[in-house]
C-alpha cells in the first residue's frame, strides 16, 4: 500500500480504528473520520506511535449531509489522488433519532452518508488509476427488507429492523455501484466484518445489546480480527479487477437473496439519489 492514500470513515475506534493500523503498517497514507476532535486525534496518534504513518484527521458527523459535503470538499482539496475509500462509518439505535437533515438516523449513517460520499469522490477516485471502495455491511442484511413506503420508519419504527434494513441498502449500493463502474478502473465490494467486540450501539443500545452482549462478549472477535477483512478487500493485489462481490471472513460469498435484486437496487438509488440531493446519473 506504500504510495497509496486510504480514507476510512469512522476510522477514531473500533474496526475503523483496527482497520486504519492495518492499512498505515502496510505503508499506506492514511486519513481517518470522526466525530469527536479529541477522541480522533488520540487515535491518531496511537496509530502513528504504532506505525510510523503519515495520518490525517477529518472531523464531521456523517449523519448531517452538509457535514458529508464538506467532509468532501475538505478530502477533494486535501488530496490529489484518493486510491482507496472505506465506507466504515455505522451505528446503532434501538430508539427513533432523526438527524438535522429530517431523516431516520441510521437509514441516514449507515446508507446515505456513503452513497453520498462515495458519490462526491468518485471523480477523484475514477482519476488516479485503480482505486477501490470498501463498504462495510453485516450478515444481518440478510433480514433486512427495504421499506420504500417507510424508509424513515414514520409509521413502524423498529432498531433491529432499521438496522437490517441500512445493512441491505449497503449491499445493494455496492453491487449498483459496480455496476455503474464496470467501463471503469475502479472496484466496489461489500463485506460483513463478524460479530466485533466494540461500543457499537452503546450510545442507545435494545434489549439484546444489554442482557446478552455481556455474556457473549469474550466469544466475540476483537477489533483487529473484525477489520481483517476490511484491509484485505483494501489492499490485496489478487482483488485489483474483482468487484460487486460479498466478502465474509476474507473469502467472497453470496449475499441475501434480496440483495441481488437489481430493480430493487435502481429504486434505491434512485430514492438516495433524490433524498440526498444529487442527480440519479452521475457523470460515470
Amino acid at each position: 500500500m506504500t504510495g497509496r492514500t486510504v480514507l476510512v470513515t469512522g476510522g477514531t475506534s473500533g474496526i475503523g480504528k483496527a482497520t486504519a493500523m492495518g492499512l498505515a503498517a502496510m505503508g499506506a497514507r492514511l486519513a481517518i473520520t470522526g466525530r469527536d476532535h479529541e477522541r480522533a486525534e488520540h487515535a491518531a496518534r496511537e496509530i502513528r506511535a504504532a506505525t510510523g504513518a503519515h495520518l490525517e484527521v477529518f472531523i464531521a458527523d456523517l449523519s448531517s449531509q452538509a457535514e458529508v459535503r464538506r467532509l468532501a470538499g475538505e478530502v477533494l482539496r486535501a488530496y490529489p489522488r484518493i486510491d482507496v475509500l472505506v465506507n466504515n462509518v455505522g451505528g446503532y439505535w434501538d430508539g427513533r433519532h432523526v438527524t438535522a437533515d429530517g431523516l431516520e438516523r441510521t437509514f441516514a449513517l449507515n446508507h446515505l452518508a456513503p452513497f453520498l460520499l462515495t458519490n462526491l469522490l468518485l471523480g477523484r477516485l475514477k482519476q488516479g488509476g485503480p482505486a477501490r471502495v470498501v463498504t462495510v455491511s453485516s450478515g444481518a442484511h440478510a433480514m433486512g427488507r427495504i421499506d420504500f413506503h417507510d424508509l424513515q420508519g414514520e409509521r413502524s419504527y423498529s432498531g433491529q429492523r432499521a438496522y437490517n434494513q441500512s445493512k441491505l441498502a449497503n449491499v445493494l449500493f455496492t453491487y449498483e455501484l459496480a455496476r455503474r463502474l464496470q467501463a471503469s478502473a475502479v472496484t466496489a465490494n461489500v463485506l460483513h466484518p463478524g460479530v466485533v467486540r466494540t461500543s457499537f450501539g452503546a450510545e442507545d443500545p435494545g434489549r439484546v445489546q444489554r442482557l446478552l452482549v455481556p455474556f457473549v462478549r469474550p466469544f466475540m472477535k476483537t477489533p483487529a480480527q473484525g477489520a481483517a477483512t476490511s484491509i484485505h478487500v483494501a489492499s490485496s493485489p489478487d482483488l485489483e479487477r474483482v468487484t460487486g462481490r460479498y466478502f465474509v471472513n476474507g473469502k467472497p460469498r453470496r449475499s441475501s437473496t434480496r440483495s441481488y435484486d437489481e430493480a430493487v437496487a435502481a429504486r434505491l438509488w434512485q430514492v438516495s439519489a433524490d433524498l440526498v440531493g444529487l442527480p440519479s446519473v452521475a457523470a460515470w
